[in-house]
């Protein structure tokens, strides 16, 4: 069975409106394809809290309760601008929200990773990446005025884009090598990467490293099985 893979739309930002991905599931949603994966950064910044939902949030959502209803399995991978989406009311649209998911597509093991945290050496990114998810910034995102605490998403946002800057700018080969070669070893035959939002690929031995362009400059949902990679 084939499995398709979305990786950082950015609806909101960059991506700009849901329409045009959510006429692309809908296609989907016709063809043999009952498994899909969003890679991390579905929208530009998403808090896993009604207060924070956009007109996309609320569109997408929409379309993907209709294709679990359709029998999708549907995985979602946080990535660095989403926040608690597993321990709000958005982790229903989903049958697993984890940092990483493993999935079989003809006939290769596959580990999908958003990426953003491979780069042990972005301290500062880290530190902020951990700020950002900690439960003291989730209290203060669930109950401070809306205003202020619009306010406070708006100044992390930015906060990690700064921090992130070198990491993304230059994909950290050595790295990501260094991961793959790790998880290989678990028997992963290809690693998947989001978040640098340039499309790469490598093969280390017999493993196989693919980065993903971000659905916001591609615009295109990546299948891999029988009928795709």
């Amino acid at each position: 069975m084939s499995v398709a893979v979305v990786a950082d739309a950015h609806l909101g930002g960059p991506g700009g409106s849901a329409d045009e991905l959510i006429a692309q599931l809908d296609e989907l949603a016709r063809s043999d394809c009952r498994h899909l994966v969003l890679l991390g950064d579905l929208f530009h910044v998403w808090v896993g809290a009604r207060r924070y939902e956009t007109p996309e949030i609320r569109a997408l959502a929409g379309t993907l309760e209709k294709l679990r209803r359709q029998g999708f399995q549907i995985d979602y991978i946080e990535g660095n601008r989403d926040f608690f989406i597993g321990e709000g009311p958005y982790a229903q649209l989903f049958d697993r929200v984890a940092n990483e998911v493993e999935f079989e597509a003809g006939g290769r093991r596959y580990l999908a990773v958003h990426g953003d945290g491979l780069n042990d050496r972005d301290y500062l990114y880290r530190f902020w990446n951990w700020l950002s998810k900690s439960p003291a910034s989730r209290f203060f995102m669930l109950h401070l005025p809306r205003s202020l605490a619009r306010w406070l998403v708006s100044v992390t946002e930015r906060q990690l884009a700064k921090t992130n800057f070198k990491h993304k700018s230059s994909i950290p080969e050595a790295a990501i090598r260094a991961y793959a070669e790790r998880r290989f070893e678990e028997g992963i035959d290809v690693l998947l990467l989001g978040h640098f939002h340039e499309a790469r690929r490598w093969q280390l031995g017999e493993g196989e490293v693919q980065l993903l362009e971000a659905w916001f400059k591609g615009h295109r949902v990546e299948i891999f099985g029988d009928d795709g990679e």
